[in-house]
């Protein structure tokens, strides 16, 4: 039984790198289709959120109670990583946002990126950065739990002031869409691990087809507004991707955690859940605002892919040297 749990933790993992490693690729091709044939995708907006549900539930049929025993034993990079990810990348989205004098749709939309919970393509990053994924499973899971009380809050207080945010409608949707499916995912591997472990490694796939669906509905649906402000929002996500990478290392080096805590720390306060944010900027603001989170989608993997290649590049070579 164990040599089978083993194997499938294995190739688990395997199809994590393959998917995330092409993940960039894949949402590239989708984004490329959404602004090339629009007509094609922009009828499917109603299919945004109930993705957004299967991608969460996969999320939690990855997650065992044991992965957030970590908060209780060593709660101060959990907890410190998670409140550095709310505090952080929504105060970068209102700086740059801010700082590039961007559009109010335009505006809105990149804070509310940096208002969600963290990507769940973080976790595999964290991997392939030689990170604490012990961690990273942690800091998503928790910030995943946080976010219907503080994705609405926070987008209510920052983009608030592009936009009016209906804080109380956006944290209902936020419960269903995120809280529910996540803590059914989990209930259910409680309740039938063995067959959930025998479709675990099938789930990475899963997830990279429904965000990639959602991405290129998100940008099908906004394909005017790309080709009008294409380098500048290219320039405010890369910013806004580069500034939390970089502050959310220097928290980890505060807190005073070890390299591979703080590699974990930069990558989860850096990665975001841009779909979910997508999802929301399209049914609570306006198409345009949807437009950061489709451009983060591609960004912060192509980032995340970069930064963990180096990472892993820079201990191989710390090794060799001894």
């Amino acid at each position: 039984m164990r040599r089978d749990i083993d194997a499938t933790q294995t190739k688990t993992e395997s199809n994590s790198r393959i998917a995330v490693l092409l993940f960039p690729a894949l949402i590239l091709l989708g984004g490329v289709a959404g602004v090339l044939v629009p007509h094609a995708f922009s009828g499917l907006s109603s299919w945004i959120n109930p993705l957004l549900m299967i991608i969460m539930f996969c999320m939690g049929l990855t997650l065992t109670l044991p992965d957030f025993g970590l908060v209780l034993k060593n709660p101060l990079p959990v907890l410190g990583g998670v409140a550095a990810q709310f505090v952080v990348m929504p105060a970068m989205g209102w700086l740059v946002a801010w700082g590039l004098n961007l559009d109010p749709a335009l505006a809105a939309g990149l804070i509310l990126v940096g208002c969600a919970p963290g990507g769940t393509a973080s976790n595999v990053v964290a991997y392939l950065a030689k990170g604490n994924v012990a961690l990273s499973v942690a800091m998503t899971s928790l910030s995943t739990l946080a976010a219907p009380v503080l994705t609405p809050l926070l987008a209510f207080w920052l983009a608030g002031q592009y936009l009016p945010v209906d804080a109380r409608s956006m944290a209902g949707t936020v419960l269903q869409v995120v809280l529910i499916p996540v803590v059914l995912g989990i209930v259910l591997r409680m309740l039938l691990n063995k067959a959930v472990l025998r479709i675990l490694a099938a789930l990475p796939w899963l997830s990279v087809t429904a965000i990639t669906i959602v991405v290129t509905i998100i940008v099908a649906g906004s394909s005017e507004a790309i080709l009008s402000a294409g380098l500048l929002i290219f320039v405010a996500v890369v910013l806004h991707n580069g500034l939390g990478l970089l502050l959310g290392y220097g928290i980890g080096k505060l807190l005073r955690v070890p390299e591979a805590s703080r590699r974990t720390i930069a990558i989860e306060v850096g990665m975001q859940n841009s779909g979910l944010a997508g999802g929301l900027a399209k049914q609570y603001f306006t198409p345009e605002a949807a437009l950061p989170a489709a451009v983060f989608s591609v960004w912060h993997n192509l980032s995340g892919a970069i930064i963990a290649a180096f990472w892993r590049r820079k201990r191989r070579a710390q090794y060799s040297l001894k």
